[in-house]
Parts: structure tokens; sequence; C-alpha cells
């Protein structure tokens, strides 16, 4: 099958948080602009500062862009790079969850709330008590009475190595810390060290704090043993999703500096899961990031590649593709 041609073109967009509301496609990517810093493990090329909110009537239709719906000037704790962020949709209110660094260059993640899916929306004033990292994904149980889970993380520059148990629990954070010294890539390694784990919390009714401090979100591989941090093709590194399909719960993600999209399932929205295979092949650039969603009966891949821009790391351009589930609920390519 030929590549997919990018459905933004007029400016770079990356890392899409897909969801159908009222009827309509609406993508949530984070915005890469032009800079001037050199590549490097911190990630800090991805100098982003504001999200646009796009909307589709169908897959194959014109892309509309609603302009800026949330930026960094608006929210009072951030001081920048406002990395991938998702939304959802309850209590008659829309809400963007969003990363970015604080004012002492932690990432963190915040909440902003609407009365439409395209915003503009409006942030809380300080961040997600006892978040931490990158990459959020909320996922609102349907088929739970509506209950809402918060998934995050990422390695290197999402910081996520760098909090470690140490301290006494406060703020939510369960006696984690941040250790500065192991930002880049000083992740764990070697075949008896286990993987480090993306983290789910659960949210509060009204979307805007933990009802618990977030917990580990196990991995295992098909012998039911977790994942290794030296199995560098099915071990978690960022971009954390999470979609249902047939009452099992499919957590997706990608394993970062091997490049794949691969995908585990489970029984609970809390795991553990169990590694099932791969999505997506590497694409163009370093990073590769996604959502899944079903839209008019149908199944669809939103990702991100550096076509548009030659192959230049940090511009990269939303694209989307069709995928199958089999019997058995394994996911393949159209």
């Amino acid at each position: 099958m030929p590549e997919p041609t990018p459905l933004i073109t007029h400016l770079y967009s990356a890392d899409p948080s897909a969801h159908v509301f009222n009827n309509k496609l609406y993508i949530y990517p984070s915005h890469d602009r032009e800079t001037d810093i050199s590549f490097n493990d911190n990630g800090d090329q991805y100098d982003m500062t504001d999200y646009h909110v796009f909307s589709m009537d169908s897959i194959d239709g014109p892309v509309t862009d609603h302009g800026i719906a949330l930026s960094a000037h608006d929210v009072p704790w951030v001081s920048k790079q406002m990395w991938a962020p998702d939304a959802a949709f309850k209590n008659g209110k829309y809400y963007l969850f969003f990363p970015a660094r604080d004012q002492e260059g932690i990432f963190r993640i915040g909440v902003a709330v609407s009365l439409a899916p395209q915003g503009p929306f409006v942030p809380q004033e300080t961040s997600l008590e006892g978040s931490y990292s990158i990459d959020p994904a909320v996922f609102v149980d349907g088929d739970d009475g509506d209950k809402a889970y918060l998934y995050f993380g990422g390695l290197w520059g999402g910081q996520l190595q760098c909090w470690k148990k140490g301290g006494e629990k406060e703020n939510g954070m369960d006696g984690l810390v941040f250790d500065a010294s192991l930002s880049g890539p000083n992740e764990p390694s070697g075949d008896e060290v286990q993987a480090l784990c993306p983290r789910v919390a659960q949210l509060s009714d009204d979307m805007l704090s933990f009802v618990s401090p977030p917990r580990e979100l196990e991995i295992l591989t098909e012998a039911g043993e977790l994942i290794r941090a030296d199995d560098h093709e099915r071990r978690f590194f960022e971009a954390a999703w999470m979609h249902r399909y047939r009452g099992k719960y499919y957590f997706s993600y990608s394993t970062g500096d091997s490049h794949y999209l691969v995908y585990a399932t489970g029984d609970s929205p809390f795991g553990p899961f169990t590694y099932q295979g791969r999505i997506l092949e590497p694409v163009l650039g370093w990073t590769t990031h996604h959502s899944i969603v079903e839209f008019q009966d149908r199944w669809y891949l939103f990702y991100h590649d550096c076509e548009l821009s030659g192959g230049v790391d940090h511009l990269r351009s939303v694209k989307v593709r069709e995928i199958l589930y089999d019997e058995e609920g394994k996911i393949s390519l159209a």
C-alpha cells in the first residue's frame, strides 16, 4: 500500500490524539515549529508552545483547523515544551490533558476545560497533583460507569527514569523523588533488569485529580514474565494509548529507540497487559506516536512521520491508515 499523504500541510503536527465527538472526528496533536535547537537526547528540539484542534466529517474529507485552543502563555505553571496532549468528554465538558515543563524544568501534566470539543480550553491554575513525565492518554470506560483513567510516561527527555522511590509520601507522589542526574538515556539496563513501566491512575469524577497515586502498568511477555529493560523491541518507551475492542483492553505504545508501535491486551484498565505484536514499523523520523479510534464503523490508526519536512526530526506531520482485527482480535494494517 502506498504511504498515505499528510492530513495537515499548512503547519507541522505530531502525536495525534483522535476522538469521535458528536459524530465528528477530532484530532488533538502537538504543534511542531521551526527551531535552531540541535537534536539531543533530552528532546529540546521539540520546542512546542501551543495546540491547534482539527476536525473531519469523514476520513477522506477536508480537515478543518479550529485555530489555537490553548497556548503556553495561558498556563501559569508552564515554562516551555507543551508536548503530546489528549482529550476526553465527560460530565458535559471536554478536557484537554497536556504535558509541559514547570518553572523548575520538570515535566508535569495539566488539565484544561471547554464546553466545545474544539476549545478554546481554560487551564487549571496548577498542574495535576501527583503527575509527572509526559504523554498523557485519558480513557473513559463507557462499559464501566464512565470511570476515567490517565495513562502516561516517557523515557529520556520525558523524565520517567528520573523518578525513584526514596521520599515520604506527599503531594500524591507516593514517596517518589526527582533525580535530575538521571536525565537523558540513563535508564536501567541489562537482561535481568525490569523495563520501566508506564503509569496509570484513576481520575476523579470531575476529571481534575487522581483518586489515588499513579501505579505501574505491567507489560508481560507471552510467557507471562515482565518485559526486561534490554528488550528494546517490546519495552515501553512513550506514547501510551488505550482503547477497547470486543471487551478487551488494548494498551499500545512506542518502543522509542527501536521505533515500533506495538500493543498489549488485558482484562482490566489497570493491567497487567500481555504483549501481542507490532502495529506499525519504523517511520521516517526518530519519534513515533499514535492513537487508535473507531469512526463510522471502521478502525483507524493516526500517527506521524517527517515526510513533509524532508526528514527533519522535529517537524512532523499527521497521517492516518485503516486497521483491521482478525477473529482473535489481532491488529493488522489494512
